[in-house]
């Protein structure tokens, strides 16, 4: 053991050095990549982090599994609550919504109607539509369960949209973003909700600069829809983490992450589509004035990313 004491050091530091700049990136609102990139991948470089700590304590290195340890408290303040469940039961009309991004429009159209049906899903908010893929949709039969729209489909896949069971009014599409994002208003029996699709762009590769602008201009927007009576839900690839700071200011105005809210914690939604695991949670369903009792995430066959089935209740 003592001739691996110094590379079990060597592994404890940088794990250390992980943590710190998993603490650093998710702290500050700096829109540069060197920044937001680490942010990314906060909770992997933590893992690192635990592992360094334990060796630091099999290697005796007491300062290093000590400076671990308070890398891990400073975190934990962000991430236990993740994991712990409002407490609230909310009561009202229930209503089921999927979130789903069709990766360029190259997802099985067929698979995702299923999936709509079996599922008993009320609303369908929808990232990277394509003419194409919408049109595969109707032939799948897509309005026998979701007859009502608002779509804005472009080629490429920088189209979203809004499928719903009820009808739906005042859809529009959110001006200002390089990827479409739509909203309108839907009547589920308890008078009108307003919904979003929103799909701001990456932080990389496009310009993390735009990235934060777009994440700027979409919290403009949630704050102007809490200024109505309207309850709010906003189903959406955000391309962000809770460890994004501009993530996390969209959860002000009384906006909550349903997975936080139900204390689903961490939940990984891309990419499906490569030989390691999926990474990263990008994927959201905010809500404002409107109750959350699960969550659950769901293959979207043909898709890079995972899909999100929320059970909610309208107060």
């Amino acid at each position: 053991m003592r001739r691996l004491r110094p590379v079990a050091t060597v592994l404890a530091v940088l794990g250390l050095l992980a943590g710190v700049v998993a603490v650093a990136t998710s702290g500050v609102d700096v829109p540069r990549m060197i920044v937001v990139g680490p942010a990314s991948f906060a909770p992997i470089l933590l893992c690192c982090t635990v592992v360094g700590m334990l060796l630091a304590l099999t290697a005796r290195r007491w300062w290093i599994a000590g400076a671990s340890a308070l890398v891990l408290a400073i975190a934990a303040t962000v991430v236990v609550p993740l994991y712990v469940a409002d407490g609230n039961s909310p009561s009202g009309t229930p209503v089921t919504l999927m979130q789903a991004n069709v990766m360029l429009g190259e997802a099985d159209p067929a698979a995702l109607v299923a999936s709509v049906r079996d599922r008993g899903v009320d609303v369908l908010t929808a990232q990277e539509l394509t003419p194409e893929f919408v049109d595969a949709l109707d032939d799948a039969g897509i309005g026998d369960v979701l007859p009502y729209r608002v779509v804005m489909p472009y080629p490429g896949g920088a189209g979203a949209g809004i499928y719903s069971r009820v009808p739906v009014t005042d859809g529009r599409e959110l001006d200002g973003y390089l990827l479409s994002s739509v909203t309108a208003r839907v009547d589920l029996g308890t008078g009108p909700v307003r919904v979003y699709a929103v799909h701001p762009v990456p932080p990389y590769p496009t310009p993390t600069a735009v990235w934060a602008q777009e994440m700027s201009m979409l919290r403009d927007e949630l704050r102007t829809a809490a200024g109505s009576p309207e309850p709010v839900i906003v189903g959406g690839d955000f391309n962000a983490t809770h460890a994004h700071a501009r993530f996390r200011a969209l959860l002000a105005d009384g906006y909550v992450d349903v997975g936080d809210a139900v204390g689903a914690g961490i939940v990984p939604t891309y990419p499906t589509d490569k030989s390691y695991p999926t990474l990263v949670g990008i994927d959201h369903v905010l809500v404002r004035g409107v109750g959350a009792t699960s969550l659950a995430v769901v293959d979207i066959a043909g898709s890079d990313h995972r899909g999100l089935v929320v059970d909610l209740m309208l107060r």
